[in-house]
């Protein structure tokens, strides 16, 4: 009788797993997404300035290089599960201003698509920055990141200090998480195999959305357009499992953080008070850590200043950037700004 019982019992927890992968597979049916053919959309997100270059074999990345070829150079490096559309109201007003810039979509972001590698850690995101510029023939440059894009500045500001003329780091990322503390919860989820697969293939465009809304203080910007951008860009074939398995290297604190006091580049630190992705508070660590840096806070202003207050967040980048030229133009040295521990507060 017992060994009948047990086997009732393992008859039945066979019968209620299968049922649950049965819901599980027809729920996976019904919400999953399609990815967007790639020809549609760099039809819908690439223009006149768009550029796809090949790094390396397979590598390929979309790239915008505006402004006269002779100006000033400043490139510009978006965050996690954005693109370069989100500086195009920076690239307007600095290209009117006389400099040019160059904007990257990063592999497994926007119309870069995925690598043959697999590597979307910020070592081989720092790669990727070394590559680009130098198939430019950049030789002095401004650096600019804003997130996880400011995290990959500052990456590549330590390894190449000689080639920046200036590092302007927007809500960027880099303050090693206190002891303690654990990974997000959708980095946690990258490494559990049924959670990937479906992070990896449902992607409601309500998910994007309220992910978008809770990351700005500005909501005005959160149009139709805006979201359909940030949503059908991550359904480019392959970003979607690439970023899962960006998520999946994710290791904390690298140790870079710790060289930061070593960094030698004028550095500007934007920074929206009302950010609630990455706080306010890490303007004031960056600010502690680079000793040649300046601090602007925006009053109202959430994760992405440069979309939303173009104006206001490239106000103190202006004069920061001309006080702090590249040595190739006009044969000038450069004049760096005094430092101020004090933050500047624009309301």
């Amino acid at each position: 009788m017992a060994g009948g019982k047990r086997r009732n019992w393992w008859r039945g927890l066979g019968y209620g797993l299968a049922v649950v992968a049965g819901l599980i597979a027809v729920l996976w049916a019904v919400f999953a997404t399609p990815d967007i053919p790639v020809a549609a959309l760099r039809a819908k997100y690439a223009n006149s300035a768009s550029q796809f270059i090949e790094l390396s074999p397979g590598t390929i990345i979309h790239v915008r290089d505006q402004g006269d070829k002779a100006n000033y150079p400043v490139v510009l490096i978006h965050g996690s599960n954005a693109s370069l559309h989100t500086w195009e109201p920076w690239v307007q007003r600095l290209v009117a201003n006389d400099y040019r810039v160059i904007t990257l979509d990063l592999p497994a972001h926007g119309l870069s698509g995925p690598t043959p590698e697999g590597l979307y850690t910020s070592a081989a995101y720092v790669g990727i920055v070394e590559k680009l510029v130098d198939r430019l023939g950049l030789k002095y440059f401004a650096l600019g990141g804003n997130s996880m894009g400011g995290g990959v500045a500052w990456r590549y500001a330590l390894k190449h200090p000689e080639r920046l003329t200036a590092l302007i780091l927007v809500d960027a990322s880099g303050q090693p998480q206190p002891k303690g503390s654990s990974p997000p919860l959708g980095f946690r989820l990258a490494r559990v195999p049924i959670a990937r697969d479906i992070l990896a293939t449902v992607t409601p465009r309500s998910l994007i959305e309220k992910s978008f809304k809770q990351s700005i203080s500005n909501q005005a910007i959160a149009t139709p357009a805006m979201i359909d951008r940030y949503w059908e860009l991550l359904l480019y074939p392959g970003n979607r499992r690439a970023t899962v398995q960006r998520f999946g290297q994710y290791q904390g604190d690298d140790g870079a953080a710790a060289q930061l006091k070593t960094l030698a580049v004028p550095t500007l630190i934007i920074w929206g008070r009302e950010d609630k992705l990455i706080p306010v508070s890490v303007a004031a660590w960056f600010n502690s850590q680079i000793k040649d840096s300046r601090v602007t806070i925006l009053d109202g202003i959430g994760h992405i200043p440069m979309e939303e207050a173009p104006d206001r967040s490239l106000a103190p980048v202006l004069p920061f950037l001309a006080a702090n030229p590249p040595i190739s133009i006009g044969g000038t040295h450069r004049e760096q700004l005094p430092a101020g521990d004090a933050p500047v507060t624009q309301p």
